[in-house]
């Protein structure tokens, strides 16, 4: 039986986390030995598949403080996970994991498959991560990126190594549209940190809040422990008045549930790569709003006035505006939540995972 290692920093409950076990479980059920190589453990993390391994390869260096002992002790560790186990393809995600994967597997023969989870500016922030993702990722089988934009921050004599694939929905929101009376809520999902740019949702809610009394603004998600932004986010709404009609709803393992029966959903990042939110927003049919941001996640799904609106990222008049424009017009905002439904078809799991599979098929070992 051919062994597939899916390896991701931790299983925290990110984009890239959800689709890494979304993989490994699709693996496992289509008859491969599949393993997760996490390097920590996290308190609050997405639920490990049924039938699938996981190794944790670096807890235990976490005390050593020298960079480049640290550096060390871990290549080591991972690198004996690779000996001992011997997969015949492993699939990495994000960043320095993906150049991790790649240094400890010099010399083994093991095919790896790298995948870029954001904007690789933002994956890359400095010159020696861009030298290295420019020459590391030559030793790759193959590079996903999710986006054109994605895709163009390689050089050409890279392209030829870079695949665009999308993101599957998550299976709990592959379910029929609400088509009752909506609740008067505006939501916004993911983790609460300054990317996400969540001040920018809050002021357009204090300019419209006025007009629309009915209306509630919920967050679903939080920070990590040691993220400042909740505590930040929750005084601006108090300096404004809004504490009754703004509410932190910390996360949720049914959001789906608790989202879709809503009426709009806004992202406002200032980065994404392709946001698992929107997507998923998009397929409960919700009218939804997000920013035009960089590396072209959002640009890529949504055709602005037909199954969503784009605004500019940053602009909070911009967004006012859009808001203005859903609740004042019933028939755009069926409009925009009946024709976003329609992303389930192209985004159906066992559609993506097979694009997925037939890919790093091209360069498994067996």
């Amino acid at each position: 039986m051919a062994k597939i290692v899916v390896y991701v920093n931790s299983l925290a409950k990110g984009g890239a986390e959800r689709v890494a076990v979304n993989l490994a479980n699709y693996f496992h059920e289509s008859g491969f030995e599949t393993v997760l190589v996490t390097s920590r453990v996290f308190e609050d993390e997405y639920e490990e598949p049924e039938g699938v391994r996981r190794i944790v390869s670096e807890e235990e260096h976490e005390e050593i403080k020298n960079r480049v002992a640290y550096f060390w002790s871990r290549f080591r560790s991972i690198r004996k996970v690779w000996k001992k186990e011997r997969p015949d393809m492993i699939v990495s995600f994000i960043g320095k994991v993906n150049m991790m994967a790649l240094m400890t597997t010099f010399g083994m023969r093991i095919p790896v498959v790298v995948s870029v989870r954001s904007d690789p500016n933002k994956e890359y922030p400095s010159k020696l991560m861009r030298l290295l993702s420019k020459t590391l990722y030559l030793k790759a089988k193959g590079v996903i990126v999710q986006t054109a934009d994605a895709k163009k921050y390689f050089p050409a004599y890279m392209q030829k190594k870079v695949t665009i694939l999308p993101n599957s929905l998550n299976p709990k929101f592959m379910q029929p549209r609400f088509t009752g009376k909506r609740r008067n809520e505006i939501v916004s999902v993911g983790r609460l940190d300054p990317n996400k740019n969540h001040q920018m949702l809050i002021h357009a809610f204090d300019r419209i809040a006025g007009d629309f009394p009915d209306m509630q603004l919920l967050f679903y998600g939080d920070g990590l422990p040691e993220n400042t932004t909740r505590p930040a986010l929750e005084k601006l709404v108090c300096e404004l008045g809004l504490k009754d009609r703004v509410r932190f709803m910390g996360r949720r393992n049914d959001v789906e549930k608790q989202i879709c029966e809503s009426r709009i959903f806004v992202l406002t990042s200032n980065i994404e790569g392709m946001p698992n939110a929107l997507l998923e927003a998009m397929s409960l049919g919700l009218a939804c709003i997000s920013t035009d941001c960089p590396c072209g996640g959002p640009r890529t799904v949504i055709r602005d006035g037909e199954n969503g609106l784009l605004i500019p990222v940053g602009d909070t008049a911009a967004l006012e505006q859009a808001l203005r424009c859903i609740l004042n017009d019933s028939d755009l905002e069926e409009r925009l939540g009946e024709n976003a439904f329609k992303i389930q078809k192209d985004l159906a799991p066992e559609r993506v995972n097979q694009m997925w599979m037939d890919y790093i098929a091209r360069f498994m070992k067996v």
